[in-house]
């Protein structure tokens, strides 16, 4: 089952931020899209429920240096 999140990420300043976020996320088993929005400070992740829980979409954004606002 897809299942769509939206993440505040804190951190993010220029397009290496975006790269790396959008490499390390995308290489989790079950994600399906990563789109990272530097302009808002977002991440929206696609991904499958049955796969991939969430936490390990958070830890591995935040494994990058960044934090995962409200």
């Amino acid at each position: 089952m897809v299942d769509r999140v939206t993440l505040k990420v804190e951190g993010m300043t220029c397009g290496h931020c975006v790269s790396a976020i959008e490499k390390s996320v995308s290489a989790i088993s079950g994600v399906d899209k990563v789109d990272v929005q530097l302009d808002s400070g977002t991440v929206n992740v696609e991904f499958n429920k049955d796969v991939v829980v969430m936490e390990q979409i958070t830890s591995t954004i935040e494994d990058q240096g960044y934090t995962i606002g409200e």
